[in-house]
């Protein structure tokens, strides 16, 4: 029972993500590499900062949804003797590269306004303001196609805040373009690139948080462990839980192993599979291992981690526990 849980518990998260991402992804790269080589080209022949800045900043969000989508292909490839989850947690990574990717884009940036700013160049205004209005839209349109997503998996989220990143920026390039128009002032052109940097920052700032914890082995962010161990000591025949762990095995899934001591006894497959069966409803871990212990654990220094529920029956062996626990 518990294997079929298992396989059955991700082809169907795991299908349900990359099915419409595969295209996405495809169509996304595509689009972005053609404005890069335009926008590149009218930056250098308009002089402006903010294109070139912009199109430095897609080429890296290029790189970005390429890293997302083979982080999406590898972690449909099935389990090996040497990785035996499969590679599902390449999209852990890819999420973090992607975090990292987008500040070091950021640098690049903000060292080039600097310069800019001490020594203004004049820019061609008009220019400006229709490429990068064309960025608006193949940016905008990229990340429409992974919002649904980025709800629920890190790394299609990594990619869909690149994108809006990238619409963010040509938008403030649109603005500079006006404001030059307006009134000659070039130095709004770097300015403005300054403007998008502190963005892009305040943006990936969460991703690269969520991304690090994940690849540290914590706890993903929608789940409490201490409401699934309430919930796990809350079970009939359940006097103590410990040793309890819950981790990502990718941007999607989540795991839990865990001890459960239940003294009256092995309570069967049945509660196995409820209780996983519950996991996953409730707090989205599809990927449960319990272990059923019918003695409180030998050896002490487990012991306390058990919040103790006042049984007679516990506090007798807690007392053991702990009595251990000194020599």
């Amino acid at each position: 029972m518990h294997s079929h849980h298992h396989s059955s518990g991700h082809s169907h998260h795991g299908h349900a993500h990359e099915a419409g991402y595969g295209r996405a992804f495809v169509i996304g790269i595509v689009l972005n590499l053609g404005f890069v080589a335009i926008e590149a080209g009218y930056g250098f022949l308009a002089d402006s900062m903010a294109l070139l800045s912009d199109a430095g900043h897609n080429l890296s969000d290029v790189l970005g949804l390429a890293i997302a989508w083979g982080a999406a292909l590898l972690a449909k490839r099935s389990r090996t003797e040497k990785f035996t989850y499969g590679l599902r947690s390449s999209s852990i990574l890819a999420a973090l590269f992607n975090a990292l990717l987008l500040l070091i884009a950021v640098g690049g940036i903000v060292w080039e306004s600097v310069q800019r700013l001490i020594e203004p160049a004049p820019v061609a205004a008009g220019t400006v303001m229709i490429v990068a209005g064309i960025g608006i839209i193949v940016n905008g349109f990229t990340a429409f196609l992974f919002m649904r997503g980025s709800h629920d998996d890190l790394n299609i989220r990594g990619a869909f805040l690149h994108m809006v990143a990238d619409a963010a920026v040509s938008l403030g390039v649109v603005i500079a373009g006006a404001i030059i128009l307006w009134t000659g002032a070039t130095w709004v052109d770097p300015l403005i690139s300054l403007v998008i940097a502190a963005v892009i920052v305040w943006t990936t700032w969460d991703l690269l948080r969520q991304s690090l914890t994940l690849s540290l082995q914590g706890v993903p962010s929608g789940i409490a462990v201490p409401k699934v161990q309430k919930a796990l000591e809350a079970l009939p025949g359940v006097a103590c839980v410990h040793h309890l762990h819950v981790w990502a095995m990718s941007t999607t899934e989540t795991a839990l192993t865990v001890h459960l001591v239940m003294p009256q006894g092995h309570p069967g497959d049945r509660f196995l599979a409820e209780t996983q069966k519950a996991l996953k409803a409730d707090f989205g871990i599809g990927h449960a291992t319990l272990q059923i212990e019918i003695d409180m654990p030998e050896g002490g220094h487990h012991a306390p981690e058990c919040p103790l529920d006042g049984h007679a029956h516990d506090h007798d062996h807690a007392h053991d526990g702990h009595e251990h626990h000194r020599h």
